[in-house]
């Protein structure tokens, strides 16, 4: 691998200095040197977004955010045990930096986006994407050649049609990621708010899309919103932020009330990666320009990473 081996023990690294890749993991600048069993892209792209802009800054504030945790290792605190012992996961984890984007040229920022994850698995390795807007997911999930189950996890739908050029939108990215045919079904858990349209919900249901409100998810859990697709099934999971409770992520602009509590979403993280293989996922919709503090919500989205890398991880041998 061509890397920058900035996460060497060597170096004392204290989190406000040094080269802010995710987890301090190695920098590769060479797709074709890739020798990691995943790989973290940014796509810092938010013309999808039909409100406030910013979440183009998203990946680089969670980049900061992920090197705050231990460069010897991630401890759980209340398991008293390692969650990660070494953050470079002897190997497993490469930071491949960001897809090329051109303002004002979203097909152009998409086929950057989609040209990066295919050079990821064309190397054998998985795809962690940080965005931008939730329209990033597109490009990444379309460059799977194999069959895929898609588990969205977010308060809308992002079902709404598409009209003429209106084909880069965050609204609307589901639809489009429906459509392909690599993708065998989706599932989308912790919809909810007053921003989903009729149609959406009609054209979604229609397609076999399978909904899982918050009032559904409270009664059954992640066991019941997942029953339906088979074990170790190959699966790609699309977090948005803003599945979380709005109380939890000040720095998001589609924030809805009554959401996903921090252990509700480790108990479906933790349920997908014991019962499916999962080939990649992607975390977006954090805006730093909207966020408090030192940046919650970016800490938040950070942590969420990691404790689904560190499942992912630890999932046993034979599942």
């Amino acid at each position: 691998m061509n890397t920058n081996m900035i996460g060497s023990l060597d170096r004392r690294n204290c989190a406000h200095t040094g080269i802010p890749t995710f987890l301090r993991s190695p920098y590769c600048s060479d797709l074709s040197q890739l020798d990691a069993y995943w790989a973290v892209m940014g796509v810092p792209y938010d013309e999808g977004s039909p409100f406030a802009p910013g979440t183009r800054f998203g990946p680089r504030s969670i980049r900061e955010q992920s090197i705050r945790f231990r460069g010897t290792g991630v401890f759980d605190s209340l398991a008293r045990e390692p969650l990660l012992k070494d953050i470079s996961l002897n190997g497993r984890l490469a930071d491949v930096g960001d897809a090329d984007i051109f303002p004002g040229c979203p097909s152009k920022s998409f086929e950057s986006a989609f040209q990066l994850a295919n050079s990821i698995m064309r190397q054998g390795a998985r795809p962690i994407g940080i965005g931008g807007d939730h329209a990033v997911s597109y490009p990444i999930i379309k460059a799977f050649d194999e069959n895929i189950h898609v588990i969205q996890i977010d308060a809308h739908l992002d079902y709404m049609p598409t009209d003429g050029d209106f084909q880069y939108s965050n609204g609307q990215v589901f639809r489009k990621v429906h459509a392909l045919p690599s993708v065998d079904s989706l599932t989308q858990i912790g919809i909810r708010g007053l921003r989903n349209g009729p149609r959406d919900f009609i054209d979604a249901e229609k397609n076999n899309s399978r909904i899982v409100d918050m009032v559904q998810f409270r009664e059954g859990g992640a066991q019941d919103a997942l029953d339906h697709l088979p074990d170790n099934a190959p699966c790609y999971v699309s977090i948005d932020i803003d599945a979380y409770d709005m109380t939890l992520v000040p720095g998001c602009v589609s924030a809805e009330v009554d959401g996903i509590l921090f252990h509700e979403m480790m108990d479906i993280l933790k349920t997908i990666s014991r019962r499916f293989n999962v080939v990649g996922f992607d975390l977006v919709e954090v805006n730093p320009m909207l966020d408090v503090g030192t940046g919650v919500t970016s800490y938040l989205a950070a942590e969420t990473m990691v404790r689904f890398l560190a499942m992912l991880e630890k999932k046993p041998a034979n599942i």
